[in-house]
C-alpha cells in the first residue's frame, strides 16, 4: 500500500486530492497547517467522513519540523503554497512568496529526501509558462518559462530548487503545471462569473475567439494519483488539462444552461472591452477573460497514457450543482 503525504488538504485542490488517493487504496495523511481557526474550519477528520490521518505542520518556512508528517510516508503530493494573490498588500510581494513557495517547498523536499522517501510531487503553475499564448500556438512543457508575476516567479524558482535537489539525491522530483481549475467549492473568478450569470444580466461578451485550457478538479486530482502510482512519471514535467479548449463564450453559454438561466451575451469590440477594463483598474481580468491560454497535454497524456476521466461537461456540472447546493440561485 503506497502512503502518501498530502499537504495543503484542507485545500480546494487537496481535499478532492485526499479522496481521490484514498479511494484509490492509498494510506493517507492529510497535512493541514491547523486544525483549527480560520483556514482549518472546513476541514476537519469528521468533515472528510474518510480515513485520513491528519497531521498539523504549522508555517510552511524554511524552519518547519516534517518530522512527523513524513514519517511512515512514500511519496509526498506537495499543494500547499502561498496561493496566488489578487490584490496583494505585502511591501514586498515576491519576498512574501519566496518564503512559503520556495524556502518552504525545499525545506519540505529535503527532508523528504533525508528521510529516503522516493517520489516528490511538486504542484506547481502554468504561470510558470507565462500570462497567455497566442490563439493555436499552446504551451509545452519544454517551452522557455517565463513567469511575470510574483506568484509565478515563486513557483519557478521552486522547481529549480527541487531540480537542483533531485540531481544530489535518492528523491524523484515529478512538477506539475496545471491551468485553471474549477470544480466543486471553486472561488475567485470561476465562481463571480457563476453569479453573474445566475443574475441574467445581458453580458459583452457573445463573440470572443479566444481560447482557455482549464482542468476540471476531478480530472486533476485523477492526475497526481497517477503520477503517484507510475515510475514513469518520475523527473517529468507535466502540463494537465482537459484536453478540450474554450472560448470564454462558450464557457458562459455551457454554464447559463447549467444553471438553467438565459444565455444573455451580446457581441463588443475586444479592443474597446480591453480598455474599459484598463481605464477601470481591471487590466488582470479583462486578460483571464478575453486573452488566449492554451497548453499542449499530449505529452502529459502519452507519457503516462493518462485519459481525463472526466468530461468539460461532467466537471461543470458537478460544479454547478455544488454551487447551488451551497446557496446560489437559479
Amino acid at each position: 500500500m503506497l502512503r502518501v503525504l498530502v499537504t495543503g488538504s484542507n485545500g480546494f485542490v487537496g481535499r478532492a486530492t485526499v479522496s481521490a488517493c484514498l479511494h484509490a487504496g492509498f494510506a493517507v495523511r492529510a497535512g493541514v497547517r491547523r486544525r483549527t481557526g480560520a483556514n482549518a474550519a472546513n476541514f476537519s477528520e469528521q468533515a472528510l467522513r474518510l480515513p485520513a490521518d491528519v497531521v498539523e505542520y504549522g508555517a510552511l518556512a524554511s524552519n518547519t519540523d516534517w518530522s512527523s508528517a513524513l514519517d511512515n510516508v512514500d511519496c509526498v503530493i506537495h499543494l500547499a503554497a502561498r496561493a496566488h494573490v489578487m490584490s496583494d498588500r505585502a511591501s514586498d510581494p515576491l519576498a512574501e512568496f519566496r518564503q512559503t513557495n520556495v524556502e518552504g517547498t525545499l525545506s519540505l523536499a529535503r527532508a523528504a529526501a533525508a528521510r529516503g522517501i522516493n517520489k516528490f510531487i511538486y504542484v506547481s503553475s502554468i504561470k510558470v509558462n507565462g500570462e497567455r499564448t497566442s490563439l493555436g500556438h499552446p504551451f509545452t512543457a519544454e517551452d522557455e518559462p517565463l513567469p511575470a508575476d510574483p506568484y509565478g516567479i515563486s513557483k519557478f524558482e521552486a522547481e529549480q530548487g527541487l531540480r537542483e535537489l533531485e540531481q544530489h539525491s535518492e528523491l524523484d522530483v515529478v512538477i506539475v503545471r496545471p491551468v485553471l481549475v474549477y470544480g466543486p467549492g471553486v472561488k475567485a473568478n470561476f465562481r463571480t462569473i457563476m453569479r453573474v450569470l445566475n443574475t441574467g444580466v445581458p453580458l459583452p461578451l457573445g463573440g470572443l475567439s479566444n481560447r482557455r485550457s482549464l482542468v476540471g478538479l476531478g480530472n486533476l486530482a485523477n492526475f497526481l494519483v497517477t503520477c503517484a502510482q507510475l515510475e514513469a512519471a518520475a523527473h517529468k514535467t507535466f502540463l494537465v488539462s482537459d484536453g478540450e479548449d474554450l472560448s470564454t463564450s462558450e464557457l458562459l453559454r455551457r454554464l447559463a444552461l447549467l444553471l438553467d438561466r438565459p444565455v444573455r451575451l451580446f457581441n463588443f469590440p475586444t479592443s474597446a472591452l480591453e480598455r474599459v477594463a484598463m481605464l477601470l483598474g481591471k487590466g488582470n481580468v479583462a486578460q483571464r477573460l478575453l486573452g488566449t491560454l492554451q497548453v499542449d497535454s499530449s505529452a502529459t497524456r502519452a507519457a503516462l497514457g493518462w485519459v481525463p476521466p472526466f468530461s468539460v461537461d461532467e466537471e461543470l456540472q458537478r460544479t454547478v450543482e455544488s454551487y447551488l447546493k451551497e446557496g446560489g440561485s437559479r
